[in-house]
């Protein structure tokens, strides 16, 4: 099967529209218990394979791994928030997780790679 031109463009298009929609997905999540999250997450999975050697797959990546680093901190000080001290680093996780993906969000628009 030959690869046109036209076919390249509408499937970077459709990376660019799921990357897109799964920092949305993430943003709505924190209202939402992070059911929204989970499906960003599982969208990036899949996309990620697909838009390998494109720069979309830096946006699939960054969600995932912005995803699982902000898993792993929120555990990791789950037994400082006994002494009070958790609940600060909790808030730098979040803006943390905010900065990525709402830069991951304004490159994307952008058609622009995250790095």
């Amino acid at each position: 099967m030959t690869d046109t031109s036209a076919n390249t463009g509408v499937v970077r298009e459709s990376f660019r529209g799921t990357a897109i929609l799964a920092y949305l997905l993430f943003l709505v999540g924190w209202p939402c218990l992070h059911l929204s999250t989970i499906v960003g997450l599982i969208l990036a999975y899949v996309q990620r394979g697909e838009s390998r050697d494109t720069i979309w797959e830096s946006h699939f990546s960054n969600i995932i791994h912005t995803f699982w680093v902000s898993i792993l901190i929120a555990v990791l000080l789950t037994p400082l928030y006994f002494f009070g001290i958790g609940f600060l680093g909790l808030a730098i996780v979040v803006v943390w997780f905010f900065y990525r993906i709402i830069k991951g969000l304004i490159r994307a628009l952008d058609g622009r790679a995250y790095s």
